[in-house]
């Protein structure tokens, strides 16, 4: 096609700047790491992840009622003894500006990590107690959970207290998380990804099959404000 422009100024020389080559289409199905996204050295067996988890939910349906539409949550942590969990456990505080007015403000209260130091007795003798013990040995581990997003779904922009530990254990390329202004796919590979979910971030699922990632919060001194 051939357009002669009746003005000629930058943003003409942009875009027709950008026109001049295709995107990059290829390397978006692979981990780019970049601030607040790395890969640990790290790394388990994604097909004994996967057994863990249908065995998982032989034993405890996931909480939250809504494991195909949105955020739904399986704990692998308690605190010792714990039997019954709060929305605010499998959630806890975060921030995010809500509105047109950018003001940031808290969500939820705040869930002390270092409580949850105890593996889930329901899951004893599956992968994930290996999984957790093998994290424990290197990072303090506060709550473990198994997160699942339905397809087509998106969390809210938001900060939290403490960095978080990703593992991936059902995946789709359309599986995206975003920390501040970077953004990458997290293979469901067996690696471990650090996550400074301390910035702003978002997990979004935009592929047509579920997510599901085992999310561990490292235990450091929280954020409070």
């Amino acid at each position: 096609m051939s357009f002669i422009p009746q003005i000629r100024d930058a943003d003409v020389d942009l875009v027709s700047g950008q026109m001049a080559a295709m995107p990059d289409t290829t390397s978006v199905a692979d981990f780019v790491p970049g601030p607040g996204i790395q890969r640990l050295e790290l790394k388990f067996d994604v097909e004994k992840l996967q057994d863990a988890l249908e065995e998982c939910l032989r034993r405890e349906a996931f909480m939250g009622g809504m494991q195909d539409q949105g955020f739904a949550a399986l704990p692998l942590t308690q605190r010792p003894g714990q039997t019954e969990w709060t929305p605010n456990d499998l959630s806890g505080r975060y921030w995010l500006r809500g509105d047109e007015r950018y003001v940031e403000e808290p969500r939820e209260d705040l869930v002390p990590e270092v409580d949850f130091s105890q593996f889930n007795p329901k899951f004893k003798g599956t992968y994930f107690e290996h999984v957790h013990a093998e994290l424990a040995k290197r990072f303090p581990i506060g709550r473990t959970r198994i997160l699942s997003k339905g397809l087509y779904n998106c969390n809210s922009w938001h900060r939290d207290p403490e960095p978080r530990l990703h593992i991936p254990v059902i995946s789709n390329p359309g599986s995206l998380f975003i920390v501040n202004h970077h953004v990458t796919h997290l293979p469901a590979d067996g690696s471990v990804y650090f996550t400074d979910t301390r910035g702003y971030h978002t997990a979004l699922n935009g592929g047509e099959t579920r997510r599901v990632h085992i999310v561990a919060a490292l235990a450091y001194e929280q954020v409070t404000e």
